[in-house]
């Protein structure tokens, strides 16, 4: 029986921040401490037998004498701290410069360009909580058309309107066309749909959100694991980060608790080689809206599936938890945090307890799925495989 990678990313868990932190406003983050101490504790004796108090330089209170998996931290060697520049490092990319920002809204060229191109105008253009621009704008947007365009401190060119007015699917046209348009200077990592339904002072977001993310700019593990002829899954947005390169299947998920369950499905199904899931809420509902007892509540509904992911696994298969950057909900800021991410590592055939210490890079994570799934790791990244195997 081949083995199989079943990669995990809890959205924003970061572990405290990196060198530069200071470089992008970010010093003092570390979501998950920080979310403990806030918590005033967090219920998460399964993340812990795995040995995430065990990582070098964690400084949280949860220390297991004799961890069940390798544990590890690794750097982000791109520049940036956002969903698309993590994801696609763990996949064996570096970005030199990060996305462009926009803290004072897209420039004239760009929007007049959107308006005549999809014959409708819009609101806003500027920074905002998606929460809560909708509520503000919401009525004249129902009134008038317009649609409401609003970016974050994230790279991201956001498009909200009520189901009612735009459908769902001319919504996603206005989005393509939106990443046509947002391309080489202005290529933000993501168009982002946003719909969202209700009545005025009662607007609410839907979970039809989709994202339109660039095109990866070089190979990724998912096409080099196609191109030797190996099962890739993605649960989630994973096919939205990386415009379904690479994917034989995708499971677009709404929530945390869809993830699961489409990933527990899937790892007691016969699906081979990569199930790579990203698990969002902790960073979307939880992270940017500072919701401490949300994320503290989600972090621990996710430990409690994971006995049950453990016992689904095959002799051979292989259970990764990792993140993508980090969205500490206990600071003043609403962003993503720039912070080293968790490496957990366990299988029946693997190595228990094992210090895999602090990596150089993101893509040490995905040159290991490679080296696992029988593949020579040939992107960025140094493979630790050697370090998790029975000698």
């Amino acid at each position: 029986m081949s083995r199989r990678v079943i990669l995990i990313v809890m959205d924003g868990v970061g572990v405290g921040e990196l060198p530069d932190a200071a470089d992008y406003g970010d010093q003092g983050s570390h979501t998950l401490g920080n979310l403990i101490r806030e918590a005033g504790g967090l219920q998460i004796p399964n993340l812990v037998r795995l040995g995430i108090g065990n990582i070098k330089g964690i400084n949280i209170p949860y220390f297991h004498s004799a961890p069940i998996g390798n544990f590890g931290k690794a750097k982000e060697a791109s520049k940036g701290k956002d969903t698309t520049t993590g994801h696609w490092e763990i996949a064996g990319i570096h970005l030199d410069k990060p996305f462009p920002v926009y803290p004072d809204g897209f420039p004239p060229d760009i929007m007049e360009a959107f308006h005549r191109a999809v014959g409708v105008e819009t609101l806003w253009n500027k920074p905002a909580s998606g929460s809560e621009i909708i509520n503000i704008l919401g009525d004249e947007h129902v009134s008038t058309g317009k649609l409401i365009v609003y970016t974050s401190a994230d790279s991201v060119f956001q498009i909200a309107a009520h189901e009612d007015i735009v459908p769902i699917e001319k919504l996603y046209d206005y989005c393509r066309i939106a990443r046509s348009l947002l391309q080489g200077e202005h290529g933000v990592g993501r168009v982002i749909a946003r719909p969202f339904t209700g009545i005025s002072n009662n607007y609410v977001r839907t979970k039809n959100r989709k994202d339109f993310s660039l095109a990866p700019p070089e190979s990724t593990i998912l096409d080099v694991l196609t191109a030797h002829n190996i099962s890739t899954t993605g649960v989630g947005k994973i096919s939205d980060i990386f415009t379904g390169r690479g994917l034989k299947q995708s499971f677009p998920t709404a929530s945390n608790e869809e993830g699961i369950y489409t990933t527990l499905k899937l790892i007691k199904s016969d699906t081979k080689g990569l199930i790579f899931a990203n698990l969002v809420d902790f960073d979307m509902l939880y992270g940017h809206r500072n919701d401490i007892k949300g994320y503290a509540r989600a972090l621990e509904l996710l430990d409690n599936r994971i006995p049950e992911m453990m016992e689904a696994l095959r002799e051979d298969d292989v259970l990764i938890f990792t993140a993508d950057h980090g969205c500490d909900p206990t600071t003043a800021s609403t962003d993503h945090s720039r912070e080293y991410i968790p490496i957990l590592v366990y299988g029946e055939s693997l190595t228990k307890g094992r210090d895999l210490g602090i990596l150089e890079s993101f893509s040490d994570i995905g040159a290991t799925v490679l080296e696992l799934l029988g593949v020579e790791p040939v992107l960025n990244g140094t493979s630790f495989m050697s370090k998790i195997l029975v000698d």
